[in-house]
């Protein structure tokens, strides 16, 4: 019988800020598609309780802190991932930080600077690091989370959209940089999602109605409802689709 398209058995993933959230729903349905993962987050006791939750499940996993924002740490859980398992194949940068609530005019200049560096340069860095090995091997997938931020103004995330929004378009550059080695380059943009990252966004009441009565599909999205998307991605099912942005927003964009 043939394999399934959507099959990961041997692969090895490295999914970052993936203890909680959107980031940990991506790297459970990685290794539930059969891949070995590497999570992260910058706190080492919620790492401790994805490993263990990992291993109960019986998934094959590394976990190492790591705040994306310091270059070497970065480069620490890519070296501790192919120490482990020989290699990566698939790259998810989903770390992402929000300090700031406002109008763009009046953020702080250490605000602006902390999104663009954990946001955008850090996945460049998550990029230059794998990229070259995915090349070496035959192929790969990398993927970044981005937002429907980046495709909507917002009076309030404004410089959050902007990074997520260079984001998409990073992917772009990169796919046609690394095509040419059968390395696929990919975004997901969830619209809200019920996490703690987007909690201040979701959690008042009223929002939230509203926000479900202006999305098609009269709901907020899930973490589950984005780790599926990463697996299509990551696998030979989407093995022609490079430099691309997945919406994944109940609908809301289209409005």
């Amino acid at each position: 019988m043939s394999q399934s398209p959507f099959d990961l058995s041997g692969k090895v993933a490295l999914v970052t800020g993936s203890t909680r959230g959107i980031g940990k729903s991506i790297a459970e349905e990685l290794a539930r598609a059969g891949a070995k993962v590497a999570v992260s987050s910058r706190k080492a006791d919620a790492c401790e309780q994805a490993r263990a939750e990992f291993e109960r499940h019986g998934y094959d996993v590394l976990a190492q802190p790591c705040n994306v924002s310091r270059k070497d740490e970065l480069q620490a859980l890519v070296d501790a991932t192919v120490k482990r398992w020989g290699r990566i194949d698939i790259a998810v940068s989903n770390a992402a930080s929000n300090p700031y609530y406002g109008p763009l005019a009046s953020i702080p200049d250490e605000a602006f600077d902390k999104i663009m560096l954990n946001n955008v340069k850090s996945v460049l860095w998550l990029a230059s690091m794998t990229l070259p090995g995915m090349a070496e091997r035959g192929g790969g997938s990398f993927i970044t989370v981005g937002s429907i931020g980046g495709i909507l103004a917002n009076t309030v995330i404004g410089a959050y959209g902007m990074s997520k929004a260079a984001d998409h378009h990073l992917v772009r550059n990169l796919a046609a940089e690394w095509g040419p080695k059968n390395v696929r380059v990919n975004a997901i943009a969830p619209g809200l999602i019920k996490t703690d990252f987007a909690r201040a966004l979701w959690e008042d009441e009223t929002r939230r109605r509203e926000r479900e009565a202006a999305t098609p599909l009269r709901r907020l999205g899930e973490p589950k409802d984005i780790g599926a998307i990463a697996v299509f991605l990551a696998s030979a099912a989407a093995a022609f689709i490079t430099g691309q942005t997945i919406v994944a927003d109940g609908g809301v964009t289209i409005l």
